[in-house]
């Protein structure tokens, strides 16, 4: 088949290396649009790098639904778009460029988590087990039927960065069986279930604020997915001076009693130990870092900022 790439992220990349090893025909990759830079040169990106090496033709345009768009893709004669981590809504003109229309890899078990950051907030509500999916593309986002879908267990202790390539290499995998299985006929395509839909959006930087309303276990996932951004962060109420603002590293979850203690008050601070009160236990950072510096491990942070117990932690 001939088939035309669609993505921008890394989260496709090996799935359009993938394309490269089998018996189909690769016509072009469709890419975001280089933003202008001035003078300085534009920034290569792994999905152009691998389209230059194979000598594949690069698109970019500004709307991939505008109609000047939709006549060049058409000329290709695709007959299947393959599409992930691209950051446009393809239209049902668009689609229809493509024989076969277009298939799309999302990285969680949809209907779960429909959006841009779905192995991020999967993470972040305490998920154990997220997996990839194949749609069918419609023009409504990640709502298609699905042609393929595999899980894969979420590590107490994994980070959205440390996830998305395992995620990735398994998603490239399934999406080659799922081409196959569309040019055999054989896909059987199951509609989604709208009422077991849930939103995933895209991360804002203010998402990584901490709410010490939550539980200590949620908050530590909720550390886990906002790695590598925009991190997760709260504000030290010292007593002298503005709030400091404090990127959290890694932390623990430290079970113990917080009865009548405000949540985001300091109950333990020395040594190489910094406690933290959440809604329900308390939260001992690995690590933290100070605005304009470097991450810090918790003693060394402690000698040279004097946290004492009692203070409190917060929204600025």
């Amino acid at each position: 088949m001939r088939l035309l790439m669609v993505g921008t992220g890394p989260f496709g990349v090996l799935t359009f290396l993938g394309l490269y090893g089998t018996r189909h025909t690769i016509v072009a990759l469709v890419t975001g649009p280089l933003k202008d830079r001035g003078r300085s040169p534009a920034p290569a990106t792994p999905m152009r790098d691998i389209a230059l090496a194979h000598q594949t033709l690069i698109l970019a345009p500004e709307d991939i639904n505008a109609a000047e768009s939709r006549a060049r893709l058409a000329a290709l004669q695709p007959d299947l778009l393959v599409v992930c981590d691209y950051g446009q809504i393809l239209s049902a003109d668009t689609l229809a460029t493509a024989r076969l229309g277009g298939v799309n890899l999302h990285g969680s078990l949809l209907p779960k988590y429909r959006g841009a950051a779905p192995i991020a907030w999967a993470i972040y509500h305490g998920e154990t087990e997220t997996g990839v999916s194949v749609i069918h593309m419609t023009p409504q986002v990640d709502a298609g039927p699905v042609i393929a879908q595999t899980r894969m267990a979420i590590g107490p202790e994994e980070t959205a960065a440390e996830l998305e390539p395992r995620l990735a290499q398994l998603g490239a995998r399934v999406v080659l069986g799922a081409i196959d299985a569309l040019e055999a006929g054989t896909a059987a395509a199951l509609p989604q279930d709208p009422t077991e839909a849930s939103k995933a959006p895209r991360i804002n930087k203010t998402d990584g604020l901490v709410d010490w309303n939550r539980p200590a276990a949620a908050i530590k996932d909720h550390v886990r997915a906002m790695e590598p951004w925009p991190k997760t962060y709260t504000f030290w109420h010292r007593p002298k001076g503005p709030p400091l603002r404090l990127i959290l590293g890694r932390v623990e979850v430290v079970e113990t009693a917080v009865l009548g203690v405000a949540p985001g008050t300091v109950l333990e601070a020395g040594g190489d130990q910094l406690v933290i009160a959440a809604a329900s236990g308390a939260i001992a950072p690995r690590g933290l870092q100070p605005s304009g510096k470097r991450l810090l491990p918790t003693s060394e942070f402690l000698r040279g900022y004097h946290v004492r117990p009692g203070e409190r932690f917060g929204a600025e």
